[in-house]
């Protein structure tokens, strides 16, 4: 049995629902509290979510738990076959995570110049949807590059959600205007039909 400690909207918990469900791999969620994570420090030594627990090991960070499942469960892949493919996708993966990422976590603790901020996540945009031209999905099958940027991407078509209010979420919403004809939307619309466990 697999649990996954989560806190409502978070987007690194979509991205393990997102990976789980595309392997078919059944998840005993456990609901935390945003404002008590006692559950989670617990049982990781430290407060964000998700943590992943399976017998005797624990694993934190969303990143690190992709891995783990894409090492115990390898059908179907996250990660294409051929090893360059493998690179491109992890590269890609990487720079979203550590650098793409600043920029909203950035503007959402009010750090540095919200206007150059914004520009390089709109500017990332252009990068995005080039990716999208002639393909369905990032890296062309859906994968870890998809589950990696999606649970963010989102916002910028589907707005927030009602009962959410993390500013994090609001940054994203609105600072991402996409056009109508973004190649975005229908990314997001068919990442957003897939099963999550």
């Amino acid at each position: 049995m697999i649990r996954c400690y989560r806190i409502p909207f978070s987007t690194n918990v979509e991205r393990v629902a997102l990976a789980a469900g595309h392997k078919a791999v059944p998840i005993e969620w456990i609901d935390v509290d945003e404002h008590d994570r006692s559950a989670v420090e617990a049982v990781s030594g430290q407060p964000l979510v998700p943590v992943l627990v399976a017998g005797d090991e624990v694993v934190g960070d969303s990143p690190r738990i992709l891995d783990w499942l894409e090492e115990r469960f390898p059908e179907p892949p996250l990660l294409p076959g051929d090893p360059a493919r493998r690179v491109e996708v992890r590269v890609f993966a990487d720079w979203f995570n550590q650098v793409w990422k600043t920029f909203p976590n950035a503007i959402a603790d009010g750090i540095g110049d919200v206007a150059l901020l914004t520009a390089e996540m709109r500017r990332a945009v252009e990068l995005f949807e080039a990716l999208l031209d002639g393909r369905d999905f990032l890296y062309r099958d859906f994968g870890l590059a998809d589950v990696t940027a999606f649970p963010f991407l989102r916002y910028a078509s589907t707005g927030v959600a009602p009962g959410d209010d993390d500013p994090f979420h609001a940054v994203l919403a609105g600072q991402v205007p996409l056009g109508p004809d973004s190649p975005l939307h229908g990314w997001i619309s068919r990442i957003d039909a897939l099963r999550r466990s």
